[in-house]
């Protein structure tokens, strides 16, 4: 059936219905209490409320790890635990032994 033949029938339908100007008493009371009563959560609200509390964590595990760094003792003897020096004999390494074979 043609949606717009069909649309034409069923106002034609409706404008033959005699209107009654009677409404029930308190009816906009009742259908707004009814509304607001089923107000149904939002989909989201789960993951928001899951992801404050995951926030929560991280901060604090984040005040943890700052409490641990400034409380831990510090390395007085750097000269054996020297980063860039031992990346630099690592990535050198085959460059020094090429030198040497030589």
């Amino acid at each position: 059936m043609n949606l717009a033949e069909l649309h034409k029938k069923l106002i034609a339908a409706a404008r033959t219905q005699v209107l009654d100007g009677h409404v029930p008493y308190a009816f906009e009371k009742r259908v707004t209490a009814l509304l607001a009563s089923r107000v149904a959560p939002e989909k989201l609200d789960f993951w928001v409320r899951d992801l404050w509390r995951a926030a929560v964590s991280c901060v604090g595990i984040a005040v943890l790890c700052g409490v641990f760094t400034i409380l831990s003792p510090a390395v007085t003897n750097n000269t054996d635990n020297d980063l860039s020096q031992t990346l630099d004999n690592t990535l050198l390494a085959s460059i020094n032994q090429s030198d040497q074979s030589q």
